[in-house]
This record gives C-alpha cells, structure tokens and sequence, in this order.
C-alpha cells in the first residue's frame, strides 16, 4: 500500500469519526512519513540483512548489527502511538457498505 492510500484511507476513518481536524491531520502525515521510512529500512534489511559491515575509526572493517532493524521497531512502535492517538483500531474502522454483494 502506498502512501497516498494510506492517507486516504485514515483521512476516511477520521471524517467518518468526525475528527477531520488540523492537529489530526498532521499526525497523519507523520504517520505517513513514518511509514515511508519503515519500507526504505525493511529494504536495506533484506538487501544488507540483520548484521551488516561497516569500518571502524581506524578504517578497518567489522560487523554490527543493522541500524535499520533498531530504528524499524522504533518507528512501528511510534506508528502504532500515532493510531492510539487518533483512536484508530480494528475495532473501530468504519466500512463502506458494499451495495453490489
């Protein structure tokens, strides 16, 4: 899912609640964002892996953890906050009815 879906889609869910405001809508684009910087971290992890090598002040080479990993819990921890926040969960997303079924 992209961002511009997601933005629409929580957009829809605060309009439904009737909490289109602007305090609202910028946590929103924060939580846009987040996301943004979630994908590009889940990318380096699959393409350099949990453990990567860097080079130490001395220049010389060495393995560490991914920083990625780290800051990718991080950011869905803050993520999941920004939901809190909204008061968006499972339990109360509102559907469209589907008149066509």
């Amino acid at each position: 899912m992209n961002g511009t879906s997601i933005r629409d889609s929580l957009m829809e869910q605060l309009q439904a609640k009737g909490a289109d405001v602007a305090h609202f809508r910028s946590l929103i684009e924060d939580y846009v964002w987040m996301d943004e910087q979630l994908q590009a971290m889940k990318e380096d992890i699959k393409e350099r892996g949990t453990r990567c090598i860097t080079l130490s002040a001395s220049g010389k080479p060495y393995e560490k953890e991914n920083p990625a990993v780290k800051d990718a819990v991080m950011y869905s921890r803050q993520m999941l906050a920004i939901l809190r926040d909204l008061g968006l969960s499972t339990e109360k997303t509102v559907v469209e009815d589907d008149d066509e079924l």
